[in-house]
């Protein structure tokens, strides 16, 4: 009797669950079919059981295995050229989003409206950042912590860490030196150590020397990113990853603890001596100037003598370092290689640019470093490279963003007619909007003339077009600094070294190393796709988008540097 009473009770509960279950996926697909009623626009073979995943799948069948699904969404969206605007329904990977790719809707959402972040956001930001952050938060809560890190990342903080920039610029130039004649490397690696340096001076003044020796905060960084995915089910449903995430997680957090308290003794030092004595640092930090923001919001005078910092504070900051380090490493380690990239795929810029770096530092490359720590603001004077990186910007965008919906609010597509955004947000692609013809002349083409012409010339762009790190009030916070490293590195490297991506060698170096069940394996599934509409070093389902199999390529001196380099 006792089993069959525990047999009844699971059976309950399991019919119970499923039941309710039943019900959630049917109210959502019933919401959806309305809208589908309506004339919403979205794509054809919706399913009451799968949504549009199935659809989805069509395209990213496709697009090579690893290639971000951005692509295959980017493929979708040219069927949509006439609104710009259609919904796309996910549940339960996401929720119900119309896909917009085009800069009048785009501002609305994202400018006039200024719709708040999903809560996807923080479901897929939680593991990185560990909490709430300024990528996920909303309302008061995001104006606040913004507020409170706007001061580290202003321009004249930016600026001043320059000189930071340039240093870890020559260790990476060293790097590259070291491995001319060497063979086959991983661009993207050496990038990625160059852009973890970085961010960890600029944000935490942890002179971690990272590229040249391991760190414990990079480290457990990397594993957490490792076993991270926007998108693929194979690592989101890895019944380790939670674990290995949270292990490394708390590995960052005691480690950026740490630091946080250096900072506040630090800082209270230099407050309780009024600035005057010379122990207080001319460069400071990005959390040095939060924690100043922070002591002179709070109306308590005795805050200074609290012996450490509040243990709320502590845990918000260290989230926003964590991101902070994400961000600040991935997407513009990606960038900085498809720089490289497009320099060795268009010398006639990269002359160019030569001439520009000549008149602006003199003809000869060894002085300037020194130049640019003196005087910092030469590097707007870079015209031509501004322009060059912005067009790899708008071929290799970093990332995109996405909005919820709200109750009364409406978008215009481009046939102006109102979409209720009531149930579904907003996914803005920029990935299809900056290679949207109707916005973009010659779309397909590399001109970075596009960002130096008036508006009277045809390839002008439209500004609300062009949106690699955002705009409105939630653009990028680190983009000052993105833009200062992409133009350093740049700077010091391009007029005497010369890189080029290695993917035939590459490839040929795999084919021979190919075990017998691999060949085997694709001599009956065929050849995996190993190119984006052309591009072999595509962009990958990462956090920042990195080039596939890092980017392996060779580095060699510039001609007219050879005869030199040899005496």
């Amino acid at each position: 009797m006792a089993w069959l009473t525990i047999l009844s009770t699971v059976g309950v509960l399991l019919c119970t669950s499923l039941g309710y279950l039943l019900n959630v996926v049917y109210n959502h697909r019933r919401k959806i079919n309305e809208l589908r009623k309506q004339g919403v626009p979205m794509p054809e073979g919706w399913s009451w059981v799968t949504g549009h995943l199935h659809v989805l799948q069509k395209y990213v069948d496709g697009i090579p295995p690893d290639a971000a699904v951005a692509f295959a969404m980017r493929d979708l969206c040219q069927e949509y050229a006439h609104t710009e605007v259609f919904l796309m329904d996910f549940w339960p990977v996401y929720p119900p989003l119309f896909t917009i790719f085009g800069p009048e809707a785009i501002s609305q959402v994202c400018n006039k409206y200024n719709l708040p972040k999903t809560a996807v956001a923080f479901r897929f930001m939680e593991p990185i950042a560990g909490g709430p952050n300024l990528v996920a938060m909303n309302g008061d809560e995001w104006k606040y912590w913004r507020s409170l890190f706007n001061p580290g990342f202003s321009t004249g903080a930016m600026l001043n860490n320059v000189p930071h920039i340039v240093d870890s610029v020559l260790a990476f130039r060293e790097k590259l030196i070291e491995m001319v004649g060497k063979g086959m490397f991983s661009l993207d690696e050496f990038t990625t150590k160059l852009t973890m340096e970085i961010i960890l001076r600029v944000t935490l003044d942890d002179n971690s020397n990272y590229q040249k020796s391991p760190n414990v905060l990079a480290t457990a960084l990397s594993r957490i990113t490792s076993w991270h995915s926007f998108w693929d089910p194979r690592v989101l449903m890895h019944p380790l990853r939670p674990f290995v995430q949270k292990y490394n997680g708390y590995i960052m957090d005691k480690y950026i603890g740490k630091e946080l308290q250096k900072r506040f003794q630090e800082t209270k030092t230099a407050i309780s001596s009024d600035n005057t004595n010379g122990n207080h640092k001319s460069i400071k930090s990005v959390i040095t100037l939060a924690i100043e923001a922070y002591l002179t919001g709070k109306e308590d005078p005795d805050i200074l003598r609290n012996s450490k910092l509040d243990d709320r504070f502590t845990k918000y900051a260290t989230c926003q370092i964590r991101l902070f380090l994400f961000a600040g490493t991935d997407a513009t380690a990606s960038i900085m290689v498809y720089v490289y990239h497009m320099l060795s795929k268009h010398p006639d810029w990269l002359r160019r640019l030569r001439q520009e770096h000549n008149e602006v530092f003199g003809q000869d490359p060894a002085n300037a470093a020194s130049i640019l720590k003196e005087t910092p603001g030469l590097l707007n004077s870079c015209k031509l490279t501004i322009a060059f990186i912005k067009e790899t910007l708008r071929l290799y965008g970093p990332a995109g963003t996405m909005r919820a919906g709200l109750p009364g609010i409406t978008i215009t597509d481009l046939q102006g007619n109102k979409q209720p955004m009531e149930y579904a947000g907003a996914n803005v692609l920029h990935q299809a909007l900056h290679l949207n013809p109707r916005v973009w002349p010659r779309v397909n083409e590399f001109l970075p003339e596009r960002f130096l012409v008036g508006p009277e010339d045809e390839l002008h762009p439209d500004p609300a077009a062009f949106r690699p790190f955002e705009q409105g009030p939630r653009n990028c916070i680190g983009q000052t600094l993105v833009w200062n490293e992409l133009r350093v590195a740049v700077i010091l490297t391009c007029r005497d070294l010369e890189i080029r991506d290695a993917y035939d060698d590459f490839d040929s170096k795999k084919q021979s190393e190919m075990s017998v069940y691999e060949k085997w394996k694709r001599r009956v599934l065929g050849e995996p796709i190993k190119t984006l509409h052309g591009e072999r070093a595509y962009q990958t389902d990462s956090g920042g988008l990195h080039p596939v199999n890092g980017y392996p390529c060779y580095v060699k001196w510039a001609k007219d540097q050879q005869k030199s380099s040899n005496n």
